[in-house]
């Protein structure tokens, strides 16, 4: 009588196994293309992911990508006076300003995104507050620091930014608010233009409401006491 041969069991923890080697596959695939995009990126002009997904839905996208000589450099001071005040002395993310809201019983509400974490996020992230997002922003944003000088981060920032429904970078919305490129912006608009960052869709620079008027003040009182920390990513 032929004996059968035993039919081996499977191993234990054989299919755990196989999904945590296809996750580390997936990570390492991931983060390959991010390296390649950031490189990439470096040189040409670069498409946020929120214009990719109104392509993608058939919706139109408004940009003109200009390099940084041909933005005012009272926009790139009035951005960094509004949103990221040490963007020159840091390597990315603002520690100081990122431990401080973690301790604040109100962190939630408040921001610690510095313009290099907002590139990182409107280039590779998607919008809306999750900690799985920040927590891939800090990577990205020191990877960017890394890779790019800061006159190239400020250039992608203010060229993806979005100031308006389909409406994205400086030429695009100083032509669109104020009829002029946005090389020849003088300090009032470009205040008014980084005042209405934080809230794009409903802050209209060229009718600004009495929130977009106050916040814009305080942009221009910022750029008087900015001094030479903006100076890094001011055109040669």
């Amino acid at each position: 009588m032929t004996r059968m041969a035993d039919t081996p069991a499977p191993r234990r923890g054989s299919l755990a196994g196989r999904i945590i080697r296809a996750l580390v596959r997936l990570v390492m695939a991931l983060v390959i293309v991010f390296v390649a995009l950031l490189l990439l990126y470096r040189f040409v002009p670069a498409p946020s992911t929120l214009m990719l997904g109104r392509w993608l839905t058939f919706r139109a996208v408004e940009r003109d990508w200009v390099p940084l000589a041909q933005i005012s450099p009272h926009l790139v001071r009035a951005v960094i006076a509004s949103e990221d005040q040490r963007f020159c002395s840091h390597a990315g993310v603002d520690w100081g300003e990122l431990n401080a809201v973690l301790q604040d019983e109100d962190g939630p509400s408040r921001g610690a995104s510095t313009l290099t974490m907002q590139t990182a996020k409107n280039l590779f992230l998607w919008p809306g507050r999750s900690y799985l997002r920040k927590g891939l922003e800090l990577p990205m944003a020191m990877a960017i620091d890394l890779a790019w000088p800061k006159r190239r981060v400020i250039e992608v920032y203010l060229n993806i930014a979005e100031w308006g429904p389909g409406l994205f970078g400086a030429e695009a919305a100083a032509q669109r608010h104020f009829g002029k490129s946005a090389s020849r912006l003088t300090p009032a608009e470009a205040a008014k233009l980084a005042g209405a960052l934080p809230n794009p869709i409903l802050r209209n620079p060229s009718r600004p409401s009495r929130a977009l008027q106050a916040a814009a003040g305080r942009v221009q009182r910022r750029m008087n006491q900015l001094g030479p920390l903006g100076n890094c990513a001011l055109p040669d």
